[in-house]
């Protein structure tokens, strides 16, 4: 007997012993029981074609490579998030969620049978050559990505520190294709970014959910309360694509005091969970406004749905991405790997956030800068421009903190600015403060 033959049947017989695991694993389920029959009339008719394959075919065949594209093609029929990995792509899945990885910086979906940018990651090049939200990428290098898995264009995107790949997108607003050539780099490590935009007012950026976005959390969460009393939050997760389960939710549970986070309910019972907050050991009992596009997906998704759910928090942005369903990675025995959707997850007040997303409290669009809106605000003349005005005089009133106790850096200001819905977000919470104020001050008076 040939080497391949023996390959052959020792890859056929492993196959039916694994699916015959998985009818015993489940022989308490009637309905897999009962198209048993079927199942290994199917197997023989895969084993036929495989023989075929190995006596026929024209040129010889590796009898692995052919496999692990019936598995592939298999796990296809599946939804867009399910796929088979090779042993170098398991790995390299392992070390995305740790945080580091080399490539563009874009996390990418199948919406449509048409690969899809959900968003760019912050500081990455794809975000810093204007790759958006939304942009359907026809062609990685020239090659058409059409049929192409999302584990084979994440394979094709990748690769070493300083090489080049060509996407070719197209993007709702325009005629013709538009070609982005972007030079690979280490992705950022750090998910969390925090400044001061007011003296008490705080603004947190996750920009994606890895291994340590909670401690990292809790450390801008500390230095910003460090020496004031918080009187705001704005959390910003537009374009934050998602990642850990467990991450997302040990961020939910640092705003929260009590109550469900998030419950996820699958096929099998080992998939249902209800995960509730536990007492924080810090009160954080300061108003937050959540920043959210269609950019924000699955773990971005279960925070703002649970600070949404809980009261915890004002939703403000344009609706999510709409991605509910929650995957397991399954590592096999010879280093591949399967990432399987096993359930999808509920907000606490039973929402599926599957396709419909979360829906903002206040609905409001990012709009860019308007030079015209500048010059007509320009355009008045104040007291200040005119000649020999009187200086202004500033009493600092006593108990009240002065803007200038903060270092207010260009990076603040520019987000100020430019930034539409953080600058709304910000008058809210200005507000906020405000009419606390006023309604304590009306209570004490009566």
């Amino acid at each position: 007997m040939h080497l391949g033959k023996r390959k052959l049947i020792v890859n056929i017989v492993l196959i039916s012993a694994v699916i015959a695991g998985i009818l015993l694993f489940n022989g308490s389920d009637r309905r897999v029981k009962a198209g048993t029959g079927d199942i290994y009339k199917n197997i023989e008719i895969f084993s036929e074609v495989l023989r075929q394959i190995e006596k026929n075919y024209v040129e010889p065949v590796d009898s692995q490579k052919l496999i692990y594209g019936a598995i592939k093609g298999m796990v296809r029929t599946l939804d867009p998030h399910s796929s088979f990995m090779a042993k170098d792509e398991y790995q390299e899945l392992m070390i995305e969620t740790k945080g580091t990885f080399s490539g563009v910086g874009i996390e990418i979906t199948i919406r449509d049978n048409v690969l899809t940018v959900v968003s760019p990651i912050e500081g990455t090049p794809a975000q810093k050559a204007g790759i958006q939200a939304g942009d359907k990428i026809i062609k990685i290098d020239g090659k058409s990505t059409r049929d192409m898995t999302l584990t084979d264009a994440v394979k094709h995107i990748r690769g070493k520190k300083g090489t080049k790949v060509k996407l070719t997108i197209m993007r709702g607003e325009e005629n013709r294709p538009l070609d982005f050539v972007l030079i690979r780099d280490v992705i950022p490590i750090r998910s969390v970014k925090s400044y001061l935009l007011k003296p008490t007012i705080g603004y947190v950026r996750i920009s994606n959910f890895q291994s340590k976005t909670g401690k990292e959390l809790t450390s801008a969460l500390d230095k910003l309360e460090k020496g004031r009393n918080l009187k705001g939050l704005i959390l910003d997760l537009r374009n934050n694509p998602g990642g850990l389960l467990s991450q997302a939710i040990e961020v939910a549970d640092q705003f929260l005091d009590s109550g469900l986070i998030v419950s996820t309910r699958g096929r099998n019972s080992s998939q249902n969970m209800r995960v509730f907050a536990h007492k924080l050991a810090k009160e954080r009992d300061y108003p937050i406004i959540v920043l959210v596009n269609g950019g924000s997906a699955s773990a971005a998704e279960i925070v703002a749905g649970a600070l949404q759910d809980n009261k915890r928090a004002l939703i403000l942005g344009t609706r999510t991405f709409g991605k509910g369903s929650v995957q397991t990675i399954v590592p096999l025995s010879d280093g591949s790997g399967l990432r399987l959707t096993t359930a999808k997850y509920y907000t606490p007040s039973g929402r599926s956030i599957q396709l419909s997303g979360i829906s903002p409290d206040i609905e409001l669009a990012y709009l860019p800068p308007s030079k015209e809106k500048k010059k007509r605000e320009s355009s008045f003349i104040r007291e200040e421009d005119l000649e020999r005005h009187m200086p202004e005089e500033k009493p600092q009133k006593q108990g009240e903190e002065k803007e200038g106790e903060i270092k207010v850096d260009k990076q603040v200001k520019m987000l100020i600015e430019k930034d539409n819905q953080v600058r709304q977000a910000l008058q809210l919470l200005q507000s906020w403060d405000i009419f606390t104020r006023i309604r304590a001050h009306t209570k004490a008076a009566n």
